[in-house]
């Protein structure tokens, strides 16, 4: 299978339950929620994507003819960071990264000793041996990912008429953590003190604070 990248870096996790650990990006592009031109934005189900996974021009990025050249260059971007050879992770995001990440990149970084991570807005099952899901659930798309690690909710979203009503059947759901994360942009410190009221009204749920960007880090 040729894979295709839109950046590959190392850095360490913004987000969620491992917010600050070192890290191996790799983003690979396309998604199914949203073409990633902006012409097409309007008109698709996910409208507020920040990132561009148009491609393969980013850096680290490109095109890879094998899971074991992705996986041999994965190993080389932590490498480059002078870490060892243990605590090796790696998170896959996109775009969305199911479209792309098979048993046999998962397979190869495993045998480099790679735990491997995903974040997925949800809607394709999840293959075998994926160390760590993070679920991102967008408002309009069909769920099917309904068990994972973690569980990152970004609010508000067009189409969150009752947003403690979606919470709640989240809360039934098989998910270990559960995160509520303000939408970024304009409105960004009303969604954030939105988020804290929701946290502590709801304490199954906790804040979490998109943290590289705050340090300047991608």
């Amino acid at each position: 299978m040729m894979y295709t990248v839109k950046e590959l870096f190392p850095t360490l996790q913004g987000e969620g339950a491992h917010s600050g650990r070192a890290a191996v990006f790799c983003r690979f592009a396309g998604c199914n929620l949203w073409s990633g031109r902006e012409e097409d934005r309007a008109s698709a189900v996910c409208q507020f994507c920040d990132t561009d996974f148009v491609g393969s021009d980013g850096d680290g990025g490109g095109k890879f003819a094998s899971a074991l050249e992705l996986a041999e260059t994965i190993e080389a971007a932590w490498r480059s960071t002078l870490a060892g050879p243990h605590q090796r992770y790696v998170v896959f995001t996109g775009g969305e990264p199911l479209l792309q990440l098979d048993s046999a990149l998962i397979t190869a970084l495993h045998l480099k000793g790679f735990e491997v991570a995903i974040e997925t807005n949800g809607t394709i099952p999840v293959p075998q041996g994926v160390d760590w899901v993070c679920v991102s659930p967008k408002a309009g798309s069909e769920l099917l990912v309904l068990q994972a690690n973690e569980l990152k909710l970004v609010i508000p979203q067009f189409g969150h008429s009752d947003l403690e009503g979606l919470m709640a059947r989240f809360q039934k759901m098989d998910y270990r953590h559960r995160f509520l994360q303000a939408m970024d942009g304009p409105n960004l410190k009303d969604n954030i003190a939105l988020a804290i009221r929701l946290c502590q009204k709801h304490p199954l749920w906790r804040l979490s604070l998109q943290s590289h960007k705050l340090i300047g880090i991608r």
